[in-house]
């Protein structure tokens, strides 16, 4: 939690947020023009071309109302986590958390069905849990002390997804873990741009992120890159777009290409550093390219309409179902599982007793330029 940055006005602010916050986002930008995300140049001779490119500026300039629902839903994300940095604590029910961080960008995002919402469920994964935990209604499980979570959530506004994740600790001993999956996250960011292999990413990552270690409880361990977890290329209403970066060395040769989007994150771990499905499911997904299928139970098909209407091809969990009025509906979705219309997404662990770290950004690659839309003064 120390080495999370401290609150600064951003440019085109007229109005300051309250805590909790409360001020929509219009008020505080009333000429509309949401702040732009860090701005750097694509990496490699090949792309220098680029910065001063009169034919690159105006294909920049076509999709600037695009990139500006970008960045009202970075906004969005930044103010959200803003607060939740400043009321987590130990002690606390982890749903108690994730929901008073749902409310928050719910309200800031002006959350309009499937225009404005969330992005997808608010991750607390913890410890030795790298990622895709959120309660289920019932489960009491309380922050402590010397936990490590990832708070990973997003927001999205028309199908432009911020996925954007940081990790909370309150034990000191835990400062190295964290500095180093931060410092390979920028890497990562630094690395990436159009034309870039991805392989080349992953490799640089690694270095990065293994060239640290931390001593919990008098123990020293190798920080290592979590090898089967990645970041991802994002898509319209699509949160995993069919492009992986890798955060370890490997022979994918794939490029970055001009317009896309891309979660740049990094998951290091103590333990083995790999992770595997394990504990109740909360995440659930529907396919992007769901087959047809004829369902049996009318329950399922009730269900796949309610999904379909109110989250589409976003992830939800079952905590959204119930707020909504879901009730006996787990034999459904498991059909729908079965089917493979919706694909469930259980928490992913390493080995109980380690403990892992997660930093994510969403970066955006311009004609002219990479913008980090989701940057903030935290992190």
């Amino acid at each position: 939690m120390r080495i999370i940055g401290k609150e600064y006005k951003t440019q085109g602010e007229v109005k300051r947020q309250t805590y909790p916050p409360s001020v929509p986002l219009p008020e505080m930008y009333p000429n509309g023009q949401y702040p732009i995300g860090e701005i750097l140049e694509h990496p490699g001779n090949f792309n220098t071309f680029r910065v001063t490119s009169e034919e690159k500026r105006a294909a920049d300039k076509l999709q600037e109302s695009m990139y500006n629902e970008i960045r009202e839903a970075a906004e969005a994300h930044r103010q959200t986590r803003r607060y939740a940095q400043q009321f987590i604590r130990p002690g606390m029910k982890m749903i108690d958390i994730v929901q008073k961080i749902e409310a928050c960008s719910e309200k800031l995002i002006r959350k309009d069905g499937l225009k404005r919402s969330w992005g997808f469920p608010t991750g607390c994964s913890i410890n030795h849990v790298a990622a895709h935990y959120t309660p289920n209604y019932g489960d009491e499980t309380v922050l402590k002390e010397k936990d490590v979570v990832k708070l990973d959530f997003g927001t999205q506004i028309n199908g432009h997804i911020i996925d954007c994740a940081f990790t909370i600790a309150f034990d000191p001993m835990f400062d190295k873990l964290l500095e180093a999956v931060q410092d390979a996250t920028n890497t990562g960011i630094k690395e990436a741009g159009i034309d870039v292999r991805l392989c080349d990413i992953g490799e640089r990552i690694q270095e990065v992120m293994e060239s640290y270690e931390v001593t919990i409880d008098g123990k020293t361990y190798q920080v290592k890159s979590i090898s089967n977890l990645n970041g991802h290329s994002i898509g319209s209403y699509q949160i995993h777009a069919g492009k992986s970066v890798p955060i370890v060395k490997g022979r994918d040769a794939t490029k970055m290409e001009e317009g896309e989007m891309y979660a740049i994150e990094t998951f290091g771990s103590t333990g083995k550093g790999y992770v595997h499905e394990d504990m109740a499911c909360s995440h659930y997904m529907k396919n992007f390219d769901a087959p047809f299928r004829s369902l049996r139970s009318r329950k399922s098909k009730q269900l796949l309409s309610h999904i379909d209407k109110n989250f589409g091809t976003l992830a939800f969990c079952r905590r959204w179902l119930e707020d909504q009025g879901q009730k006996g509906y787990l034999m459904a979705l498991k059909e729908l599982c079965d089917t493979d219309i919706v694909r469930k997404y259980p928490p992913l662990c390493d080995k109980p007793g380690c403990y892992t770290a997660q930093f994510e950004h969403t970066i955006l690659l311009r004609p002219t330029c990479k913008e980090v839309v989701s940057r903030g003064s935290d992190y």
